[in-house]
């Protein structure tokens, strides 16, 4: 299976980071194929500017978009990596999707309303948070961490198979439970295709 890794994060040696490399480590020792968009060490540019949003509306894609979506059509599954800031995704991400999911490539209007036009397999999203569960709990904001992306944007693409993972507290963890996620991760990149 062909995979492609969205990461999002500034800090090359952040915990995102070592996330990253065993789900890497996972996927290809389970034989699939790996490419990893690494926004911040790209430089990603993620505004969708006045010139871009002009030629998309006459059905001429940028090449800077162009390319992102040559990636993202090789892929027959994603994994998205991020911290969550201020209860969603870190800008350069959101403007990784305003830019790549275009119109008549990740979903079409129609008279019968909005269809999802992705193909993708499967899609997980892991993502990293600095207060804890119980907090999220008690707030009532649970949903707000992962749904965004999960449901907002991955399932109303038309990817049915979205699944996510939220690591809480990631300050204050001991080494042993870095570990442990450290582990899963690998786990969860040998068994992905499952």
């Amino acid at each position: 299976m062909n995979t492609l890794i969205v990461y999002t994060h500034p800090n090359p040696v952040s915990f995102n980071h070592a996330i990253l490399k065993n789900i890497c480590a996972g996927l290809e020792k389970a034989g699939h194929n790996v490419r990893i968009k690494d926004l911040y060490k790209e430089n990603f540019d993620p505004v969708l500017h006045a010139k871009d949003l002009a030629d998309l509306h006459q059905g001429n894609i940028p090449e800077r978009i162009h390319k992102e979506q040559i990636d993202l059509l090789w892929a027959d599954s994603l994994i998205f990596i991020y911290p969550l800031w201020w209860f969603d995704r870190p800008a350069m991400l959101k403007g990784w999707f305003d830019l790549v999911l275009t119109n008549g490539l990740a979903f079409e209007y129609s008279d019968k309303g909005v269809r999802g036009l992705l193909k993708h397999k499967k899609a997980l999203v892991i993502i990293t948070a600095g207060g804890s569960k119980q907090y999220f709990v008690d707030t009532d904001a649970l949903q707000l961490i992962h749904r965004p992306v999960t449901d907002g944007t991955l399932s109303f693409c038309g990817i049915r198979d979205v699944s996510h993972r939220i690591y809480y507290d990631i300050a204050n963890l001991s080494n042993t439970e870095r570990a442990d996620i450290l582990q899963e991760s690998l786990d969860l990149g040998e068994t992905f295709a499952d």
